[in-house]
């Protein structure tokens, strides 16, 4: 038997202990532990930011001689590091990269995306939505990650998961699919994990 839907679980608790500002903070830590993808002195975006679990950890991570980068479509309560950028951003607009160049000029190691639809119960429709999302993430983190980058992003799995996959294969030399421990227990959703970007062909 199911357990049943409990928001105020062990991690929503244990980042209200820990200081975090989502349980998403759990999952991003986890992600990073296990793929060594961001270090010290490392850059990173993070799309669909608010409220901030992920930059909590991406800023100490990264520290004082890194930068951290995070856009959101709603506005997000500011952290102290200095070294934290954030904006209110919506990644359609058309000037949408040349704001983000403006935070950080450079190329990032990492772009994460932790970008979900709002849900309506229906999961072919928000399984549809949360690939748009996921597509709209890949594009920016092809035009704004370094060669040999990596990249992060939430999906919702469901029946055209492989084509995203394929895609993702495109441009990366390794493509994961993983499910971390602080993932609420009824979601369908999972991170793809891309290593080792590639330029893109021009065949």
């Amino acid at each position: 038997m199911a357990k049943p839907y409990d928001p105020k679980d062990k991690f929503f608790l244990k980042a209200k202990e820990q200081g975090f500002r989502a349980r998403s903070a759990f999952k991003i830590e986890e992600i990073l532990q296990r793929q060594k993808l961001l270090g010290k002195g490392g850059s990173v975006l993070d799309l669909g930011a608010a409220p901030g679990g992920f930059l909590q950890v991406m800023a100490e991570l990264v520290g004082p001689r890194g930068v951290a980068v995070g856009v959101d479509i709603v506005p997000m309560q500011r952290l102290p590091q200095p070294w934290v950028k954030m904006a209110v951003l919506d990644l359609l607009a058309p000037d949408a990269l040349d704001r983000i160049r403006e935070l950080h000029p450079g190329r990032f190691d990492l772009v994460t995306s932790d970008m979900a639809p709002k849900t309506i119960g229906v999961k072919v429709t928000d399984e549809a939505r949360s690939l748009e999302l996921a597509r709209m993430a890949l594009s920016v983190a092809g035009d704004t990650l370094k060669l040999g980058g990596a990249f992060v992003v939430k999906v919702f799995m469901g029946g055209d998961f492989p084509i995203f996959q394929k895609e993702m294969r495109a441009h990366f030399g390794k493509v994961d699919v993983v499910r971390p421990e602080a993932t609420r227990e009824r979601s369908f959703e999972v991170y793809v994990v891309g290593r080792d970007f590639q330029a893109p062909s021009t065949e």
